[in-house]
């Protein structure tokens, strides 16, 4: 393993200086967003769990619970409990960013009833990929301080898991925003020009997937690019 590395002057560094950027960029974009449409009320007058519970009955999914969750932009949809989690700034409020966003997680509720394959598969995901995150640098790394081959492509392989949660997880999100927007529509929970408002919130709140994608991608080819020069270093 090279001094440079060890002392933070490894070139590769530029692909997590790159990937910082870019993902500050667009987090601060989808805040801006939603801050910008939080200000806007909506003209049906109900809250995000107010919505979400309408979006839901609509579907006749009347084992899906509404419940508020603390902090910011925490919105989830949980499969195991069925519950969908709205955060501060949806579950009371009134604007078109709230209403947009508690209609995203209930597409989630919506493929988890449907039975939606990619939300399948990233379900089973969840396990190997924890997994993956955590043990992907470490094993690595040890690679590298050791010289050992394997345990370089090993480290690789591991945080390939990762990359592959986060590459199901962009269709998944994809389809839960569209879905949201139809059932918005359908329902007549926001008129046409209203309409226009939550998809820009949700389509900056996927942006932050492709992001965290592109951040781990440009990770994996930095551990790559790594594990070809401690190779290099060891033949020399």
């Amino acid at each position: 393993m090279g001094y440079g590395l060890m002392l933070g002057l490894d070139p590769t560094y530029i692909l997590v200086i790159i990937a910082l950027i870019f993902t500050m960029v667009v987090q601060t974009r989808m805040r801006s967003t939603f801050n910008k449409y939080s200000r806007i009320a909506s003209a049906c007058g109900l809250t995000g769990a107010m919505a979400a519970q309408r979006i839901l009955e609509s579907e006749g999914l009347y084992n899906v619970r509404v419940e508020h969750v603390s902090g910011s932009l925490t919105d989830h949809y949980d499969p195991r409990t069925k519950v969908v989690n709205l955060s501060d700034a949806v579950y009371s409020q009134r604007s078109l960013a709230a209403i947009g966003v508690a209609a995203h997680e209930c597409g989630h509720a919506i493929q988890d009833a449907r039975e939606y394959a990619p939300l399948r598969i990233r379900s089973s995901l969840v396990p190997v990929a924890n997994f993956g995150s955590a043990a992907a640098l470490p094993v690595f790394i040890g690679g590298l301080i050791f010289s050992i081959r394997p345990l370089l492509t090993a480290g690789i392989l591991l945080f390939c898991l990762a990359l592959l949660f986060q590459l199901v997880t962009l269709p998944v999100e994809f389809n839960a925003s569209s879905r949201a927007l139809k059932k918005l529509e359908g329902t007549g929970l926001m008129a046409a020009n209203e309409i226009a408002g939550s998809r820009a919130v949700l389509r900056a709140a996927a942006m932050t997937y492709v992001a965290a994608a592109a951040a781990t991608t440009m990770q994996l080819l930095r551990l790559i690019l790594l594990a070809g020069g401690s190779g290099g270093r060891r033949r020399n």
